[in-house]
C-alpha cells in the first residue's frame, strides 16, 4: 500500500499494533480518540510483527484486509507503514514518520494496558520525547497504568483531561490519560476462542 496523505499542519493519531485480529475495541478506542483529542486523522499501523511477542502473527496481508473490513471511517487510514519503512521498534518508526512527514503533528495512541508495560518497550523514553502520547482506558488497567514506571517517570508532564485537545500542540514530553466507556474486547481472547474451535 502507498503512504497515506495528510495536509500540512494536520494532527495524526497513530495506533500501532499487530491487530491479530482487529476487533471492536480497536474501533471504539479510535472513535473516542478522534472525538476527544481533536485529531484530523488516525492511522492504524499494522505491524509486520511485534518484537516483544513470542508467537508470530497472522500474515500481514490478512490482518490488513481484516482491519479494512472492520474499520471503515473517512478519517481512519489502515497502513503498513512499518513494513514500508523496514522498522520494528516504535522509536524507529516514529523517527521515520517524522522524517517522511515533517509538516504533520503526530500523537501516539495506546490503551492503558500498554502504558502499564511501556517501560519494557525498546527505548521507551525516546518515544515519550518524540511525540505526545494519549493513553485510553482499558478494563481493569487504570491503577496499573497510572502507577507504572512510565507514568511515574513522566508524571510532571501529564496533562489534565480537559486539555486533551491541546495535547498535539504541546512540546514533548506530554501525555494525557482518558477515561472512556469500556469494552472488554482483546485480540488475545479472540485468538484463544478461535484456537478452541
Amino acid at each position: 500500500m502507498g503512504r497515506p496523505w495528510a495536509a500540512p499542519g494536520q494532527v495524526i493519531g497513530l495506533l500501532g499494533g499487530s491487530f491479530d485480529p482487529p476487533h471492536e475495541g480497536h474501533v471504539h478506542l479510535t472513535l473516542e480518540a478522534l472525538k476527544r483529542l481533536g485529531l484530523d486523522q488516525i492511522w492504524w499501523m499494522v505491524s509486520p510483527g511485534n518484537p516483544i511477542k513470542p508467537n508470530p502473527p497472522a500474515p500481514l496481508a490478512q490482518r490488513m484486509a481484516a482491519a479494512r473490513a472492520l474499520m471503515q471511517h473517512p478519517r481512519v487510514k489502515i497502513t503498513d507503514l512499518e513494513a514500508g519503512f523496514g522498522t520494528r521498534a516504535t522509536a524507529d518508526t516514529l523517527k521515520a514518520l517524522q522524517q517522511a512527514y515533517p509538516l504533520l503533528r503526530f500523537v501516539w495512541l495506546m490503551g492503558a494496558d500498554n502504558l502499564a508495560s511501556f517501560h519494557t518497550w525498546d527505548r521507551w523514553p525516546e518515544i515519550m520525547e518524540r511525540v505526545p502520547v494519549a493513553v485510553l482506558a482499558r478494563p481493569g488497567q487504570r491503577l496499573r497504568a497510572l502507577t507504572s514506571p512510565t507514568a511515574q517517570t513522566f508524571r510532571k508532564w501529564r496533562l489534565p483531561t480537559r486539555d486533551a485537545k491541546r495535547l498535539a500542540h504541546k512540546g514533548t514530553p506530554a501525555w494525557v490519560y482518558l477515561d472512556m466507556p469500556m469494552r472488554h474486547d482483546s485480540s488475545t481472547a479472540l485468538r484463544a476462542r478461535r484456537a478452541d474451535r
